[in-house]
């Protein structure tokens, strides 16, 4: 999910117990790229990642405790205690090195340059400091390489300058980050492989062509003023941006920019230096999403609880008021809407702390299957006659051990929210069965571990959500209902029980095409002795030779089946949309063997691709993706009976074994 709050702005206050939690719990630390060092005002370390661990050469348990000072060399660390000063004075999110020369020292007592993003997350008694620290060795080797062959350029003779340029385009394209350079009119010169391998153009496609290329169209001056800086001298450093790639994608990038100069001195154009920090942008946008939602949770739970005295104090005083009132006087009707409000708050209170993961529950094995027909006989007097109910068992046993009533309350709240989506009627659909992930599947969702797990799928045919209000739909009191039709915590409450029982929840949704809620929670076959030996599951052999089209509008997921598929010896094509697709099937003449394509999709679906493709290719076989179920694909009529879908999200197994059934 995509936070709201702003990485410049201030920096979201949590209690000093919930830092520690935040910060000991280092699963979004660990998806950042960089060294994580968190410091408090003091300087003491009081936690690092493991990428920290082996840009340093200590083990986590040697740095927490320590002074940050141990990791800063000698000569420097009275500079540093002074920079050190100043951001305590005005602390904010700032990036240094791109003006400092800043070090860092390793425990072999080695110095390397680094460059440093400090982002403070304040505290009720003070605040700590984040600390990204990047390696930029490589960095500085190019650029002092650079210096040195240019002074050898201008050294040396005539028939010895091809040498040179030849020496000094092998640097260049040495580096994983884009180098190109442009005129004073911003048309590109020249372009290394690191830039062909972020933007998607080759240097035969670029060159010649206006930087603005690259610009997307709502940052339609920032051209032309960074021009004018190069033009009259100026460098621009380490700003972060956004650009387009071939493909249409949009990368953040930090991005460096230099007048370019001739033997006499004048500038002739500008050179610039951009890192792709699309991943690391990502990461710290997930880690501030947990921090936000850790700091709502523990405000929710101590207004809660606070306000839980309060009822508690109203309601003895009513119980002695009416029994000192008359039945039939008159007072007795006031008390007793006292009494009545009082429920109601209490009510409200106990999704408030059900969000905050502090109420006691009382779990016990159950399997899902059972309990999902018992509370489908209060769904539907719930859910109207308009609305039909579907309930669908993909295994045998769903073993879980969670608290019945909470479970009970998930799929309660998620009807009431279905309910409302569908105010026509519609289907409610509830699935559920047995999952395995394996590691690398939890490589790429930080969040969850490996291991079983089983799944629960609620589905609606309703009007379904966009982007902005699924990015906020756990968040307490947040609602998109009239004034008085929702307290805005039923899916705060939701998100609090199964974060609470050790679980994970994911959303799926578009406007017209329904919503999916997908929790998955730990298997518990193994507490009642029906656990088995885990199933060996076979990959199936590697194929060279064949030509997958992958169609998928979300770029990271696009990567990463590109990556699972290429790694397994398949020859991938890809495209972001079904128009693209198209013109990519129309300009490549190769034969294609699969289309395997995400089903909901802007400008053209999956379906309606695979039916313009199978008029010129009528032979090609199709499987597709979704994060929307198999079974609300068919209600909806999104697919035809016997297609091939693969659920998201899918492990490497599923996907390679998917692709090599449909090969044959």
């Amino acid at each position: 999910m995509r936070p709201s709050s702003d990485p410049g702005g201030p920096a979201p206050t949590l209690s000093a117990k919930t830092m520690a939690a935040v910060l000991l719990s280092n699963d979004l630390l660990e998806a950042l790229p960089d060294a994580i060092v968190a410091v408090d005002r003091d300087g003491t370390i009081v936690q690092v990642n493991s990428q920290a661990q082996e840009l340093f050469a200590y083990d986590r348990e040697e740095l927490i405790g320590q002074k940050v000072e141990m990791l800063v060399p000698d000569s420097y660390r009275g500079q540093h205690h002074h920079h050190r000063q100043n951001f305590a004075q005005t602390p904010k999110t700032r990036r240094m090195g791109a003006d400092l020369d800043l070090y860092g020292r390793r425990r072999n007592g080695s110095e390397f340059p680094v460059e440093i993003s400090l982002s403070p997350v304040s505290t009720e008694t003070g605040w700590f400091v984040l600390s990204a620290i990047r390696d930029i060795s490589d960095r500085k080797r190019i650029a002092e390489e650079l210096r040195r062959a240019n002074e050898e350029l201008h050294r040396r003779s005539a028939e010895q300058i091809g040498e040179y340029r030849s020496r000094l385009a092998s640097i260049i394209d040495s580096s994983d980050d884009a180098i190109l350079s442009k005129d004073l009119e911003g048309i590109i010169t020249s372009w290394n492989k690191g830039a062909e391998h972020i933007y998607g153009y080759s240097p035969e496609e670029i060159v010649g062509k206006h930087i603005s290329l690259l610009i997307p169209s709502d940052r339609p001056d920032e051209i032309s003023e960074i021009l004018q800086k190069i033009k009259r001298g100026e460098s621009t450093e380490h700003y972060e941006s956004v650009r387009v790639t071939k493909d249409g994608r949009r990368v953040n990038v930090s991005v460096s920019v230099s007048p370019l100069r001739n033997a006499s001195g004048d500038i002739m154009g500008a050179s610039a230096i951009a890192r792709d920090v699309t991943a690391q942008k990502r990461a710290e946008g997930q880690l501030r999403q947990s921090q936000k939602m850790e700091a709502i949770g523990r405000l929710a739970g101590g207004v809660a609880h606070d306000f839980n005295n309060i009822l508690a104090i109203i309601n003895a005083c009513t119980e002695f008021l009416r029994d000192r009132i008359v039945p039939a006087a008159e007072p007795s009707t006031y008390v007793e809407n006292i009494r009545k409000a009082t429920e109601r708050g209490t009510s409200l209170t106990r999704q408030l702390l059900a969000f905050s993961r502090t109420p006691a529950i009382q779990t016990q094995v159950l399997d899902l299957n059972d309990r999902l027909k018992d509370i489908s006989k209060l769904l539907r007097p719930l859910l109207g006659d308009d609305v039909e109910v579907l309930i669908v068992s993909r295994s045998p046993s769903a073993v879980i051990e969670a608290d019945p009533g909470q479970l009970d309350q998930i799929v309660v709240n998620l009807a009431v929210n279905a309910r409302d989506a569908m105010p026509r009627g519609g289907k409610f659909i509830l699935e559920t069965g047995a999952v395995n992930f394996d590691e690398g599947f939890a490589e790429q969702h930080q969040a969850m571990a490996a291991g079983k797990y089983v799944l629960l799928a609620v589905s609606d045919t309703g009007s379904g959500m966009d982007e902005a209000t699924v990015s906020r739909i756990f968040e307490p009191f947040f609602t998109t209902k009239e004034a008085g039709k929702g307290t805005g915590l039923g899916l705060a409450t939701v998100y609090g029980i199964v974060k609470q029982s050790a679980g994970h929840i994911f959303v799926y949704s578009e406007p017209g095409h329904g919503t999916t809620f997908k929790i998955y929670l730990p298997n518990a076959e193994h507490k009642i002795g029906l656990g088995s030996k885990p199933e060996v599951e076979t990959v199936s052999p590697k194929r060279h030779g064949t030509t997958i089209l992958l169609v998928e509008d979300d770029e990271i997921m696009r990567a990463l089946t590109r990556q699972l598929l290429q790694e397994h010896g398949y020859t991938v094509v890809e495209a972001n949309d079904g128009k693209s697709a198209l013109e990519l099937v129309e300009s490549n003449s190769g034969p294609i063997d699969l289309l395997l394509t995400d089903v909901v999709m802007r400008r053209m679906s999956g379906p309606e691709l695979a039916e313009h493709l199978h008029a010129s290719h009528p032979t090609l076989k199709v499987a597709y993706m979704s994060g929307y179920t198999g079974e609300l694909m068919a209600n909806r009529e999104m697919l035809k009976p016997g297609v091939t879908l693969l659920e998201k999200p899918f492990t490497r197994t599923a996907l390679l074994n998917t692709v090599h059934a449909m090969l044959g």
